[in-house]
């Protein structure tokens, strides 16, 4: 599918298909790799990335959380994902780093090296879903969000995804979109890939960070509410409130806001009016048509 696009790997721009790694490499064996995502859009002057900088802060935070290192710096890479843009001519898509260990190990479990860097670019297609407007359904999953004291859950690491896996592949089986994970201590988590709000009584909540992926969409929803009137709280949330929500919807780097229109055995209104308010102002920003945003976005 993407024979045609020239990937960033360790300083080079060098064809899709020739970005392999050995099948005993330690990213590979171990799972030791993190990684990021991030919209390119299509503005006034061309492509920009969507909060480009606060995702490659998060990068080096997972780097350092697992104690690993990483040859290039943030600024290094921002020029790295603006050359893999203008080499592919890229539109509307996605960007993709990914930072492991491509060294082949068969019993050794640390490694002192610098971590390979590898900047995909992925261009917009319908098995994408950006931007859809398409309610979600969702249940609960039997499946736990790992706990913090296991491995850093605000590392944003390719292991931590097998748990997301298992929570996804649980809502598809059982009929759903989603599958939202509680903690083991009993509270709401998040989703696979997604974070989750809910509203009561025109005040959205969402679980706090902590037990949760910092997430970059989850931030910006909560910068956007208090400028839309609609007050917000992060509070520990019991799966029950998901049964007594007004509304529900989830966020993640493809769509900013997707409401939910069912929950388990529950139909709901989806938008809801709090969740229609910020897909207006979301959509309105990545159109590049909220002036008070526009720093959001760095210019390819």
């Amino acid at each position: 599918m993407y024979a045609d696009q020239k990937v960033w790997f360790n300083g080079q721009l060098v064809p899709w298909k020739s970005v392999t790694i050995p099948v005993l490499s330690h990213g590979f064996s171990r799972a030791s790799a993190v990684f990021e995502i991030f919209g390119i859009h299509v503005g006034p002057d061309g492509p920009a990335a969507f909060r480009m900088d606060e995702h490659l802060k998060r990068l080096m935070r997972s780097i350092e959380l697992l104690d690993m290192a990483l040859a290039y710096s943030p600024k290094a890479i921002a020029a790295a994902v603006a050359e893999t843009v203008r080499a592919n001519r890229m539109g509307r898509g996605v960007i993709k780093l990914m930072a492991f260990w491509g060294e082949e190990v068969v019993i050794e479990l640390v490694l002192d090296a610098k971590l390979d860097l590898a900047i995909f670019p992925v261009p917009e297609t319908p098995d994408l879903h950006l931007d859809s407007t398409e309610p979600l359904s969702a249940c609960l999953s039997k499946w736990r969000k790992i706990h913090p004291e296991t491995v850093p859950v605000e590392a944003k690491a390719c292991s931590n995804y097998l748990n997301g896996y298992l929570a996804r592949k649980d809502a598809n089986k059982r009929g759903f979109d989603i599958g939202v994970m509680a903690g083991t201590d009993g509270f709401l988590a998040e989703g696979s890939t997604e974070s989750i709000f809910l509203v009561k009584e025109g005040v959205l909540k969402v679980p706090p960070l902590g037990r949760v992926l910092n997430s970059i969409s989850r931030k910006s929803v909560l910068e956007v509410a208090p400028l839309l009137d609609i007050p917000f709280s992060e509070e520990a949330l019991l799966p029950d409130a998901l049964l007594d929500a007004d509304e529900i919807f989830s966020a993640h780097t493809g769509v900013k806001v997707s409401p939910v229109n069912r929950y388990e055995d529950r139909e709901l209104d989806a938008p809801g009016p709090v969740t229609a308010k910020l897909m207006q102002c979301m959509q309105k920003i990545m159109a590049f048509q909220d002036e008070r945003f526009l720093n959001w976005f760095q210019q390819l």
